[in-house]
């Protein structure tokens, strides 16, 4: 079984953030790596010319608002999936969305309450990603106090 690794750079922005964008993923190979590179598109502008309209005019990987200052807290997503360890500014709306999806059954599992307060602060800063990319406003604080209560299928008849 070969293992992936996510490959990323950073990228400055014109307003000085920093942004971790995942270009691809890495494959080891003998004694070194192989690296598949994703989708890109480059700015067809070069930026000595007009760095504010080149950058204008291409899309940006984290579209909408900026980061929000607490953003950059360095939550990282779990060590699982393709994306595992890497920061959860930045990632990919797909791969927010996976982690999401797997936050959300770990509340759902009561036998991992032991870890529900760190899920929820990981669910809530991927939900504010993902808002934030997609230029909505983020979701407001949860005020679940824990899982839903019993249903006709924990009835012990």
């Amino acid at each position: 079984m070969s293992d992936r690794f996510p490959v990323w750079v950073s990228v400055t922005r014109d307003d000085g953030r920093v942004e971790q964008v995942r270009v691809g993923s890495a494959v080891k190979t003998g004694e070194g790596f192989t690296v598949a590179f994703d989708a890109m598109v480059i700015g067809a502008t070069p930026m000595s010319a007009a760095p504010r309209a080149a950058a204008a005019a291409r899309p940006a990987a984290s579209a909408g608002r900026p980061a929000p200052a607490g953003a950059s807290d360095g939550m990282l997503l779990p060590n699982y999936g393709r994306s595992k360890g890497m920061p959860v500014v930045g990632a990919s709306v797909q791969d927010l969305e996976f982690y999401a999806n797997g936050s959300r059954r770990s509340l759902a599992d009561p036998s991992k309450a032991r870890w529900h307060d760190k899920e929820k602060q990981l669910l809530a800063a991927i939900e504010a990603e993902i808002a934030r990319q997609r230029g909505e406003d983020p979701p407001p604080p949860s005020s679940d106090d824990g899982p839903p209560p019993p249903g006709d299928e924990d009835a012990p008849f």
